[in-house]
């Protein structure tokens, strides 16, 4: 049988980068705004009640801000295949979506934002 889907999400997470196409988007921080839906088995860990069977979510949250701080990519794209490349590489993951949001990048539009999946290789 196979084990629960239970996804824990972390929504949100604000973090500043240096991202886009203009040469202005590479020389100033921008805000953007990170959702992450990880999919894990959490009955071992409700059971538990032991952050030693969890997804420890402050760690993840912690590694892709830092990730995302420091990197420089062009597309909002990319950088939502570089954070799940990196979280599935990092953390015990084998399904996760990954939304980007760039508020303000288009006059007029709340929000721009990219959702994508990925799997861990098998």
């Amino acid at each position: 049988m196979d084990a629960p889907l239970d996804k824990l999400r972390i929504i949100g997470l604000e973090v500043s980068a240096r991202i886009g196409i203009h040469a202005w988007e590479q020389q100033v921080r921008q805000r953007l705004s990170i959702d992450l839906e990880l999919e894990t088995d959490a009955a071992r860990t409700a059971v538990s009640d032991e952050i030693t069977n969890a997804l420890d979510y402050g760690i993840i949250a912690r590694d892709v801000a830092d990730y995302v701080r420091t990197s420089q990519y062009r597309l909002i794209e990319t950088l939502a295949e570089g954070i799940a490349q990196r979280v599935l590489a990092r953390f015990p993951v084998a399904k996760l979506s990954v939304c980007v949001h760039k508020p303000g990048a288009v006059p007029g539009a709340r929000d721009i934002s990219i959702e994508i999946e990925r799997n861990r290789a098998s």
